[in-house]
């Protein structure tokens, strides 16, 4: 074992078999250190899907949404050739599929009040947002501000729209268009007493 003063950081070497591990102790104010923004690895879930990007926890019922993308909305059709068909329960029906009795491991991106916004995976699935872009289920959600957009994202959506995949063989309105549209009309209807 050697000790070997590097500044404010003290490193501590072992050699072990040929080979050294070094483990750093920082003497320096924490205020002062960089440290890199690595996304909050959470443990693996199960997971009972909400909708097309959001999915619940069975354990902690803590509600989790896909970064960077957005979907049809549950009631919302889009058309093939003059013949309409549910998106929105095609969607779901490819998350329930890609997350039904698997494991699902996500890494949170941001913690807010009603939902965490993750990247998610499965055994099968690396990405899940890029997965469902690149089959053409989802679309790649309006850049915000403060949310960085990822690349693989943007490409998964053009293989898709390239290759006529999914939503792109139809004509459909995006999903932030349709729920402004249809959505103020469902909800003053219950808040009048009338079925939506």
């Amino acid at each position: 074992m050697r000790l070997r003063d590097a500044g404010a950081l003290t490193v501590v070497c072992v050699a072990v078999f040929a080979a050294s591990t070094c483990a750093a102790q920082s003497t320096a104010d924490p205020a002062s250190v960089y440290q890199p923004k690595i996304a909050a690895q959470l443990p693996p879930l199960r997971v009972e899907v909400i909708d097309g990007t959001r999915f619940r926890d069975i354990e902690t019922k803590a509600i989790f949404r896909l970064y960077g993308i957005d979907a049809c909305a549950a009631d919302q059709k889009a058309t093939l050739g003059r013949q309409p068909w549910p998106c929105g329960t095609m969607v779901r029906a490819w998350l329930v599929t890609a997350t039904l009795n698997t494991w699902v491991a996500c890494s949170m991106l941001k913690d807010e009040p009603a939902e965490r916004l993750a990247r998610c995976a499965t055994a099968s699935h690396r990405d899940l947002a890029a997965d469902m872009l690149r089959e053409g289920v989802a679309v790649l959600a309006p850049a915000t501000d403060g949310e960085p957009a990822i690349r693989e994202y943007a490409a998964a959506e053009q293989q898709a729209r390239k290759a006529y995949r999914g939503l792109w063989s139809s004509t459909f309105q995006m999903p932030w268009d349709w729920r402004a549209v249809n959505r103020p009309t469902a909800e003053a209807a219950i808040h009048s007493g009338a079925a939506p």
